[in-house]
């Protein structure tokens, strides 16, 4: 009884884990898709003044195009079959989760405020929440790989690490090829860190939205910016369960720990973020520093974010 009863919390808190992953894996989909969207004012300004029948319309033409994503793909890394009552409880399942996120980075971003929340808020969240919601159906098919690929590319893996210990049971290496692969490793994971960051913040920084957001920032929310920036590139890179996540984590350069590789990648984007900024003449130098910090920290989120993309490909 007692081996019967282990077996079966040991099933349950499978279960949990693979629930938690799942949406995890949604979550970091969803903001891969949505962060470019909600840096734009006219949706901002749409979702405002938005009549109630727009929003029930957008509501309904989301469920449609979500539950047909879900009846091929979905966000759940193993699906057993392909029955509509799952896709359609699928689909609820992003729908909601599109709309936490949405209703969290208004928050973050000052979007929604007590003075504005009943007038304003519920157009912006569900106009918001769309591309979200998107992002959460399409993250397995972009972002994730097949059962046979990966367990091809893990078998390919193995072999090359055997080969690699064999390798170095029989002919001692030199401390210098070490180096260089790890500073190969760590150049690689910059360039991809940058290429991401451009790919996304690139279309964000000669906009209006980032001084419009940092009028209404102060340095606890520009802490809090900070911190989501660090946990949402983290969760895509090591934690959502996204195409070379396993390889990201047997990464060998000279930022080993995924928590130190992080804080790199985010640093890296934020210089992206202010050189864009620059670019674009939306930065003087005859700026004051504090103004450089609110608006680099701004359009650092969602170039930390394509940075973590970036990051995936390599």
């Amino acid at each position: 009884m007692k081996v019967k009863r282990k077996r079966q919390s040991h099933i349950k808190s499978n279960i949990w884990v693979s629930e938690i992953n799942d949406i995890i894996r949604g979550i970091c989909g969803g903001f891969l898709f949505g962060i470019p969207l909600l840096y734009t004012m006219e949706v901002w300004w749409i979702g405002s003044v938005v009549e109630p029948k727009m929003n029930i319309i957008a509501i309904v033409l989301t469920f449609v195009v979500v539950y047909l994503l879900n009846r091929t793909e979905g966000f759940r890394k193993y699906r057993k079959d392909n029955r509509p009552y799952e896709a359609i409880i699928n689909t609820i399942e992003a729908m909601a989760i599109g709309i936490i996120c949405s209703v969290f980075m208004l928050i973050l971003l000052r979007e929604i405020t007590p003075d504005n929340f009943v007038k304003e808020s519920v157009g912006k969240i569900i106009f918001e929440s769309v591309p979200f919601t998107f992002g959460v159906a399409l993250a397995n098919q972009f972002l994730g790989e097949s059962n046979g690929n990966s367990d091809g590319r893990n078998n390919q893996q193995n072999q090359k690490q055997s080969n690699k210990k064999s390798n170095h049971t029989l002919i001692p290496k030199s401390t210098s090829p070490a180096k260089s692969e790890q500073l190969y490793a760590t150049l690689s994971d910059i360039g991809a860190t940058l290429i991401g960051a451009t790919v996304i913040a690139f279309n964000i920084a000669p906009t209006d939205e980032i001084s419009m957001l940092a009028a209404a920032f102060s340095p606890i929310w520009l802490l809090l910016i900070i911190l989501v920036s660090l946990l949402i590139s983290y969760s895509i890179v090591f934690q959502a369960g996204f195409s070379n996540q396993q390889k990201r984590q047997q990464q060998e350069g000279l930022f080993q720990r995924p928590s130190s590789e992080t804080i790199m990648a985010y640093l890296v984007s934020l210089i992206a973020s202010a050189f864009m900024l620059w670019f674009f003449q939306k930065l003087t130098f005859n700026d004051p520093w504090t103004m450089w910090l609110d608006h680099t920290l701004l359009l650092g989120l969602p170039a930390s974010i394509g940075g973590a993309a970036g990051r995936l490909t390599i």
